[in-house]
């Protein structure tokens, strides 16, 4: 009988015990800024239905929700020849339901559906998984993590600069040097005023989200072939090639939209949010860049996105304020912004500068070898009072040979190993035979003092 070829989906991925102990240090790390500023964690479902989730994310976006088949005889739904239908007619019978692309418009449908039970202004967080139907590449999976944090109910601008000082605080603790960069969705909208073409907001937004992967040449090529004259291009290129510092943009765009009040209040809000900057000073730059665009229709404000400065990987965390997502199903006039974090980026951008701490290389701190049934109950007592102190222990189930042990204890890269056999047990001292797997050096010590040691370890990582 041939063997099966096991594997799993393109963009889909296992996670090793050694990966999941590096994926919990970045998600505690997120959790517990988030805590401190003041976010309280919520969950929603794996799946949606497409109502709430089509139409959220641009044409772009929409194509890349995973639509799940719905449940028995699909097919039943399908009254004629299957080819009378067109792609989207098709999949709006066969299927009611998705995947969820992001954790925002489930939120926004979350608010919604718990308005009676929530107080605004409502801080959120959640950290799950999501889907897309994308192409997999570097740093670009169909299924990862996001870690994400909302403010909903509130106009106020302070808001978005606590998603900066979380950002920056974040990185810092995870050690990744970034860049934040800002732009405006109302900006944005006042290039298309400025060309006489509200419309082609959403073609505009679109062709300059791809500025940082094709360049702003072949970007302006993909607007002109949507119908934009030379000049409109001309004009929307100029204002993407801004130069100068933060201040110099701001007096050169406020120049530039003099007579588009719209443009000028997301001017005004972006200054409004580096003026928070200068009171208490970011560690990371944060730069105006008007080529942020992000390609989700429902941003209306502030767009945000962060980059790591020491690896070429693209955004690590975006978001933006949204204004009326929940009108979509029924609640107006609540406006709302976040935050969402790429915890797979940041693992691999982690992985590349090598800045996992050391101790995540294994859960167990120590190990107690076993010399037989006698010794196994005597480190039974040992492992529960090291437990009691929260420190991760185990003993080796089984008596074979002690170089079989070490062997184990090696590869999952346990820092001690405590040899108790019949001299320890009867050791009226109450001391133990710790090894230390490093340097191979061994030393007798008491369990107080190998708390003490394991314990003052932890606490210097």
């Amino acid at each position: 009988m041939t063997s099966q070829n096991v594997s799993v989906p393109k963009g889909m991925r296992d996670f090793s015990p050694e990966e999941m102990l590096k994926r919990n240090y970045i998600f505690n790390i997120i959790k517990n800024v988030f805590e401190t500023f003041g976010y309280m964690q919520i969950e929603t479902p794996a799946m949606e239905n497409l109502t709430t989730l089509s139409g959220k994310y641009g044409n772009e976006g929409d194509k890349l929700i995973f639509k799940v088949l719905n449940s028995g005889n699909f097919m039943n739904a399908i009254d004629k020849d299957i080819h009378n239908y067109t792609y989207q007619q098709l999949s709006n019978l066969i299927a009611e339901k998705g995947l969820k692309y992001d954790l925002t418009v489930p939120f926004a449908r979350y608010v919604v559906q718990h308005r009676n039970e929530i107080v605004l202004p409502f801080k959120r967080y959640q950290i799950q998984p999501v889907w897309r139907a994308d192409k997999p590449q570097k740093g670009r999976y169909r299924e990862f993590f996001q870690c994400d944090a909302d403010i909903i109910g509130s106009n106020s601008l302070i808001n978005e600069f606590e998603l900066l000082q979380m950002s920056n605080e974040i990185f810092d603790k995870l050690g990744i040097k970034i860049e934040i960069r800002l732009n405006n969705r109302k900006i944005l909208m006042g290039m298309a005023n400025l060309i006489d073409n509200p419309q082609l907001l959403t073609d505009i937004t679109i062709a300059i989200d791809k500025v940082d992967k094709i360049g702003i040449d072949k970007a302006m090529e993909d607007l002109a072939l949507k119908g934009l004259n030379e000049e409109s291009v001309l004009k929307i290129q100029n204002i993407i090639k801004l130069k100068g510092n933060n201040e110099t943009k701001i007096k050169q765009l406020k120049r530039i939209f003099v007579n588009y009040t719209e443009a000028i209040q997301g001017i005004e809000e972006l200054e409004m949010i580096l003026k928070y900057n200068e009171y208490q000073s970011l560690s990371c730059p944060v730069i105006l860049d008007l080529s942020l665009a992000r390609g989700l229709n429902y941003y209306t404000g502030t767009i945000i996105e962060i980059k790591a400065t020491q690896v070429n990987i693209g955004s690590i965390s975006g978001g933006g304020r949204y204004d009326n997502l929940t009108g979509i199903f029924g609640l107006p006039d609540i406006s709302g912004v976040g935050i969402s974090f790429g915890a797979d980026r940041i693992a691999d951008v982690m992985n590349e500068l090598s800045l996992f701490p050391s101790y995540t290389e294994t859960s167990t701190k120590i190990m107690f070898v076993n010399f037989g049934k006698k010794e196994e109950l005597f480190c039974i007592q040992k492992l529960k009072q090291l437990r009691e102190h929260g420190i991760c222990c185990e003993l080796y189930p089984d008596n074979v040979k002690i170089k079989k042990q070490m062997s184990y204890a090696n590869a999952r890269k346990i820092p001690y190993v405590v040899l108790a056999g019949e001299s320890e047990i009867n050791n009226t001292n109450g001391k133990l035979t710790v090894k230390d797997m490093s340097t191979g050096t061994e030393k007798l010590m008491t369990t107080d003092e190998i708390i003490k040691m394991i314990s003052d370890n932890q606490n210097k990582l």
